[in-house]
């Protein structure tokens, strides 16, 4: 007999990465140094680590694009991308060289 067949599908919420269509999202932790600098991380991909490059001035919040690196679309067979949004570390226990110093750079600023 001729008819409609209906599936649904429901997909488990993944550890590092949310989806978007064909994009992926996650987010990457800087430290405050790197963020001001720039420099290079190790980001997470479904194919496994890649360098990223964080330029300076970083602020938190700041989507930087990897493309191709998302998922692999069923209909024109190219893939989206991975979107890394920034978390800037605010370093926590630090000695008192390390106060000194951001007490020293503060003061910089004027």
């Amino acid at each position: 007999q001729a008819g409609d067949l209906y599936v649904q599908v429901k997909v488990r919420k993944h550890l590092i990465f949310e989806r978007e269509d064909n994009n992926l999202y996650c987010e990457v932790p800087i430290n405050f140094a790197m963020a001001a600098l720039g420099g290079e991380i190790e980001v997470p991909t479904i194919d496994g680590k890649l360098k990223l490059k964080v330029p300076a001035e970083t602020q938190t919040g700041r989507i930087l694009r990897i493309r191709g690196k998302g998922v692999k679309s069923m209909r024109s067979g190219s893939y989206g991308d991975l979107l890394c949004r920034v978390v800037v570390e605010t370093p926590v226990k630090l000695n008192e060289r390390q106060k000194q110093l951001l007490l020293d750079l503060e003061d910089s600023f004027g």
